[in-house]
């Protein structure tokens, strides 16, 4: 794998390029070849979410200084959300570095959102290993301005949790908070390959469950799901 590409795609130049040949290790990829799911980017992927926060939230402080909490508070959920992250890596190419297992290729795996937007903060969590704070940034100024500019022309597609969040918002004056709350209810599979069932709750009652190869993945088709009960109870 020509790692330099994808170097010059993410604008920074690691020191340790296995940390770099790590982030693009799905965990299916480890288990058939490396012998444990734990040798892939999962790990890596933990850090980078939250240091993806922490740089779209110091990039969004200092540009937009006249904006308050929540203003920005939504437009970090935008930039940093899985459909977002999936999104940009797609448009950049970095899916074709992923390393996949033979099953998780022929399943389509490579243009799936939950893990090319799961390289991504992998990614970003190797690029904070190798350089510090600074490194990471880059890489998320690089990798995601684009989407910044988008979230602030109010052009960025919403997912199903915002989405959601913001339509039951609306409604706070007149059916009061609506306590919106996710949970993993169950999961399948083995370690490489596991399915997540995750149920929203609304005020309280149960608003709809999803399954995904990925906690966040369940989270948003439960979501949608809510959505769609909502749109037909009107």
């Amino acid at each position: 794998m020509e790692l330099s590409k994808l170097e010059d795609i993410i604008g920074y130049r690691f020191r340790d390029r296995q940390l770099l040949q790590r982030a693009v290790t799905h965990s299916s990829y480890a288990n058939e070849h490396l012998g444990s799911p734990s040798e892939g980017n999962e790990r890596l992927e933990f850090l980078g979410d939250a240091v993806l926060g922490a740089c779209v939230g110091l990039q969004l402080y200092n540009r937009y200084q006249d904006k308050e909490e929540g203003y920005l508070t939504k437009m970090r959920a935008s930039i940093v959300c899985e459909r977002s992250l999936g999104n940009a890596g797609r448009k950049l190419g970095i899916n074709a570095f992923l390393l996949l297992s033979r099953g998780e290729e022929s399943g389509g795996g490579r243009e799936r959102v939950s893990i090319i937007a799961d390289c991504m903060e992998a990614i970003i969590g190797a690029a904070y290993l190798d350089g510090g704070f600074d490194a990471a940034n880059a890489v998320v100024k690089n990798c995601l301005g684009e989407t910044a500019h988008l979230c602030e022309d109010g052009l960025l597609p919403k997912d199903a949790k915002t989405t959601l969040q913001e339509v039951l918002s609306h409604r706070t004056a007149e059916c009061g908070d609506p306590q919106i709350r996710y949970e993993i209810t169950a999961e399948s599979g083995p370690d490489h390959a596991k399915v997540f069932t995750a149920e929203v709750s609304c005020y309280g009652r149960p608003a709809g469950s999803g399954q995904g190869k990925s906690k966040k993945e369940a989270e948003q088709h439960a979501a949608a799901v809510a959505l769609e009960a909502l749109k037909a109870k009107r």
